[in-house]
């Protein structure tokens, strides 16, 4: 799917006290915290099996974690190719860039089924956890 520039769509982002976040083109310019993201915090959270799940679909820089996925695209230089912008997007709702995407949203609540119960309004991750990982990505340079 192809963003023009001037395309904006609001997305409203439910969970983490995150007020309404504006898409512009592929990305979310503005971060979904005032407080910076933790690069190490992210990183945790990246190679975590319980929390963030990456690995499962993603391999990285991650010479310590055994059975990296091969799904979808490495995070070996993610920080090259995509902006803290267009990271978030992506991490918060795949599917505004590909409505096929096998990636969960990780911070958005709209949409989803089979989901249970205690799940119907959570996110995966909170916006200060979506911020600490767009940290760690963005230091991961080829």
């Amino acid at each position: 799917m192809k963003f023009l520039p001037e395309t904006v769509l609001a997305l409203a982002l439910l969970a983490g006290g995150a007020q309404a976040q504006v898409v512009v083109g592929d990305g979310i310019p503005q971060p979904l915290t005032e407080t910076a993201g933790d690069p190490a915090r992210g990183r945790a959270i990246v190679a975590s099996r319980q929390r963030g799940l990456c690995l499962l679909c993603h391999t990285g820089p991650f010479p310590e974690e055994r059975f990296q996925g091969n799904l979808a695209p490495t995070l070996a230089g993610a920080g090259s190719r995509s902006t803290p912008a267009q990271l978030r997007l992506r991490l918060v709702d795949p599917r505004r860039l590909n409505p096929d995407s096998i990636m969960p949203p990780y911070f958005s609540t709209e949409g989803l089924t089979r989901v249970g119960a205690n799940w119907v309004a959570k996110t995966v991750l909170t916006a200060q956890e979506i911020e600490d990982v767009i940290a760690f990505l963005s230091t991961l340079r080829e």
